[in-house]
Parts: C-alpha cells; structure tokens; sequence
C-alpha cells in the first residue's frame, strides 16, 4: 500500500521547509532519505516533506524511514515506442498541476531533486515559482532531466570529476553520492559475516548483487553455471537474485540438486547462500572479498567507501548508457574491473575466480577504489541545501 500524507503545516514556522524529490529505484531513494537525514541533524525542526511518483517504490521506503511523501502521476517516457507517449504527456501535465498545488500549500524555500521520473516535473515548477532549487547528479553521464533542470538550479551537486562538460562550473559542487549510514558504522568481522551466512568462516567469497529487483544478466550467468559454482569449493557465494527472479533460480537450484527450495533464502550447495534480498547489507559487505555488480552510482559510491573489490557488469537498459560511463570512470584509474552485459555468460566467472585467487590485485583494486571515495556526501549536501535557505 502506498502511504501519502497531504498535511503541509509544519509546528515550526521559523525552520527550514524543504522538498525533497525523485525516486523509482533504492538508488535514488537511499541518498534521498540519507540527506534528509543530515538536515534533520543539522536542523532537528525542519519541516521536509517528499515527492515521488505515484506507484514507485519510495511511496513505501520513505514513510518507513519516517517522511511524509506525496505521489505525482508522473511516468517515464517509452523511448523506443514514440507513439506510446500520449498518456504520459498528460500525466506529466497532471504532475505539473499538482507540483504546483504542493508548492503553493508547503511554500518551501528550497527544493531538492535527486533524480528519477518526480524531480522533472517538481523542480522545474518550483523552479519556475521562484523556489531555489539543488539538483543531485549521481552518475559520470548526465541525465538529460538533470540536464534541463541545470539551467535554474543554483548548485549542482555531482559525484564524478569533469562534469563541466554537462553544467555550468560555477554551479557545480563535488559531494560524492550519499550512501545508506548504517553500512560505514559496523564492526563485524569477514570471518563474522560469513558465519552469519552460514558460510565457511576462513573462505574466499564473492558476493554478487543484482539489486532489489534482479539483473538478468547476473542470475542467468549463474544458472548456466551452477556445476562451476559446486566444483570450486575453495571460493563460496553469496547470490542475492533480486525479488523477481528468486523463482526462476530456486527452479533451477532444485533442478541441478534433486531438492525442493522453498524459503527465500537457501543453502542449495555448501559455498553457495542464495537469497532474494539482504536486508543485512553491512555484513554482507563484510564477508565479501569481491563483488559482482551492476554499475549504478549509488552502488559504486558505496563500493568506493568501503574499498570493495569489484567487477562491474553495467546494465544496457538505462537511459544514455550511463552505468557503462560510471564504470569506465573507475576502470579508467585501475579501481574496478568491466566485463560487457553481452560477454558476461563468457567471461564473468572466469574473471571473478581468477581475480579471487590473485590477492596482490584484490589489493590494489581496494586501495585505487577506496582513493575514489567522497565521504560526508550527505552532510555536505545538506549544508549546501541550508545555505540556499540563508542566502
């Protein structure tokens, strides 16, 4: 069920109100709410209040962490079927409508956008209604919402360096991605977190990340290569299939093993943990000595924090192919090894077992990556959204 509160008023008239926006995967919604939360610690009363699309995953992620959220009628559009996008030209228009209701009743003196199908159509009404508005660019390749939205925002948070090639330098301020708080502040041990996980303490471990939702890239590699999985006992596993795909895998699970998987989390061959989702990220990370991936920006920043090792498989279904640009940025300085979405039924577990065995690269794959980290990315974000208020 989705959770939206339209009450604007908030108790303190003399604090910060302040619009949050975008959303649509975790990796705009974590850095969301991660800025609301350093707001919130540098001005315990400010008033802030999210927009998001109407049946998109932050109308349920951000009341659980505790935000108010109201829903646009916002879609993307289909960029392959031109002729599909009547409809969504008239909820974009309905959106606007309302983005202008929200900011006439909230009257904030700050908008925020962060990316995702809400920030377009609420920065730029805010935008256009007088309000100072901040836009976040997580990735290497500017989007081209962010890219409009540039033209009348005051500063442009971004993550990369060299972003002048897509907005103006004297907007521009380099914070890094914020990250989810609660994976920086853990003291597990490697040996601890695979324990957790019911895995051999003292292993090597590969731990392999399709998101919330899945990669299929990612899960059918590993179902075509389940006897390699079994026949390399020395290095374990941990697959999390993403919730869309945990059936096709436990069919295939149970087709290779002669048992029945049932629970979403199963333990098919003794150096494999299958699961479709971890909610424990920080042991998970923990137990890990590499990591296989899509390239988006929330998770490179995170890998980039922690100094994970990691090979990057971006995806080719986002827009301008940016998650193949985030990961050529770190390639570029030797911080992440790159294998093509079309090569990786080839390639990808061949390279992740060799780079697994050679702990001289598993080194400086974690020392290059970790000298790419932005760290305080919210705070500073959030100072910048104060700032603005201010000025």
């Amino acid at each position: 069920m989705e959770k939206e509160n339209t009450t604007y008023k908030g108790n303190q008239p003399d604090e910060p109100r302040i619009i949050i926006s975008g959303g649509g995967t975790g990796g705009h919604i974590f850095p969301a709410i991660s800025i609301a939360n350093a707001i919130r610690e540098l001005r315990p009363g400010a008033d802030i209040l999210f927009v998001g699309a109407e049946g998109r995953m932050e109308m349920q992620r951000v009341p659980d962490a505790g935000y108010r959220i109201i829903g646009l009628p916002v879609a993307g559009f289909d960029r392959k079927h031109l002729w599909k996008n009547f409809a969504v030209l008239v909820k974009l228009l309905r959106s606007q409508l309302k983005a202008r209701k929200i900011v006439k009743q909230f009257r904030p003196q700050v908008a925020v956008g962060v990316g995702g199908y809400a920030s377009g159509p609420m920065l730029k009404t805010a935008g256009m209604m007088g309000v100072p508005t901040l836009i976040q660019e997580q990735n290497s390749y500017a989007g081209v919402t962010n890219k409009l939205l540039a033209q009348k925002a005051r500063k442009i948070c971004v993550a990369y360096e060299g972003m002048e090639k897509f907005f103006p330098a004297d907007k521009i301020i380099l914070t890094g991605n914020p990250v989810r708080q609660n994976l920086l502040n853990h003291s597990v041990t490697p040996e601890e977190a695979r324990s957790f996980f019911d895995l051999d303490p003292k292993k090597k471990t590969i731990l392999i990340l399709g998101g919330s939702l899945g990669a299929r890239t990612l899960n059918r590699t590993l179902m075509d290569s389940l006897a390699t999985l079994r026949d390399h006992r020395d290095v374990q596993f941990i697959w999390q299939t993403g919730k869309i795909y945990i059936e096709q895998v436990k069919e295939a699970l149970t087709a290779f093993t002669g048992e029945a998987m049932r629970q979403n989390s199963v333990r098919p061959l003794p150096n494999l943990y299958v699961t479709d989702f971890i909610k424990d990220m920080p042991r998970a990370y923990a137990a890990a000595d590499l990591v296989i991936s899509r390239a988006g920006a929330g998770s490179i920043s995170e890998f980039c924090l922690l100094g994970k090792p990691v090979i990057l498989v971006p995806s080719p279904n986002v827009a301008e192919d940016h998650q193949t640009k985030n990961a050529l940025a770190l390639v570029n300085k030797d911080a992440a090894l790159y294998v093509k979405d079309a090569e990786a039924g080839q390639k990808l577990l061949p390279t992740a077992l060799q780079t697994i065995a050679d702990a001289p690269r598993l080194d400086s794959l974690s020392a290059n990556i970790s000298k790419l980290a932005l760290p305080d990315s919210a705070r500073i974000i959030a100072q910048e959204v104060l700032k603005l208020i201010e000025e």
